[in-house]
């Protein structure tokens, strides 16, 4: 091994330690095989099931070809929302454009982005089912989405080919911290990033408010609450940030009741 390839793995260590696979509904176990041989061989780890229709078996260890150790830490949970909830950036694959544009990125982008947040925080990577991908509910959630490219006259692309593409990038991008480029956003952040759990108690806070407000009509609310998630998803706000906006609910919402 040369001092180069020394430098990258120890380096793919601190960065992709940071990066998790999320896999949701999944109906064959070989997939979570071959998903965690993707992971093993780009330098990744950490995978998280979301209700998986059936349970790891040995044909998903079979399918691993040896990245027993990444099936064997795989965390296992009932809800997208306890996969990402430590995580400040959430990036859902998607296929289809969707009613509401959200911000998209290929798989090169997808991967400088997160190895740029993976320096300091968590960032979590949703792939859906196979069959149908990830709802729109749950993109939502997402503060972007990230398509692969494909043959626009054959798409299948199988979840482990998709999970094994983003793999790779991220791996690529890592190589590129041995020779770094300017940051994507120039500066060093100076407060960390919110999580997906605070920034979801702050959506959930102000739709409470607006409907208290009686700006937004519960029995109609059309997409007002998508777009305002959209946008506070895409504004990446940090834990200061979204600590004054929900003090600023809270004294709206003291001022409405006196």
């Amino acid at each position: 091994m040369t001092e180069q390839d020394k430098e990258i793995t120890a380096l793919s260590f601190d960065l992709l330690s940071n990066v998790r696979v999320v896999m949701v509904n999944t109906t064959l176990p070989g997939n979570i095989g071959s998903a965690a041989r993707a992971m093993k061989t780009m330098g990744l780890s950490d995978l998280v099931l979301v209700d998986p229709k059936k349970p790891i078996n040995d044909e998903a260890v079979a399918r691993s070809s040896g990245a027993t150790d990444i099936l064997e830490a795989a965390r296992q949970v009932a809800t997208l929302d306890e996969a990402v909830e430590d995580c400040s950036l959430v990036i859902g694959t998607s296929a289809r454009s969707r009613s509401i544009p959200w911000p998209l990125l290929n798989p090169r982008q997808c991967a400088e982005r997160t190895i740029l947040t993976s320096k300091r925080q968590k960032v979590a990577i949703v792939f859906g089912r196979e069959d149908r991908g990830l709802t729109n509910e749950e993109l939502a959630k997402c503060q972007a989405h990230v398509h692969i490219p494909t043959n626009p006259d054959y798409s299948s692309l199988n979840i482990a080919s998709a999970i094994q593409v983003i793999c790779y990038e991220l791996r690529m991008a890592v190589e590129s911290e041995v020779n770094p480029s300017p940051e994507f956003w120039g500066v060093d952040w100076d407060k960390e990033l919110a999580s997906a759990q605070e920034i979801d108690g702050f959506i959930n806070h102000l739709e409470t408010v607006m409907v208290e407000s009686e700006f937004l009509d519960p029995e109609n609310p059309r997409y007002v609450m998508t777009r305002l998630r959209r946008l506070f998803n895409r504004s990446l706000p940090d834990k200061v940030e979204i600590n004054v906006l929900r003090g600023i609910l809270s004294s709206i919402s003291r001022k409405m009741k006196s």
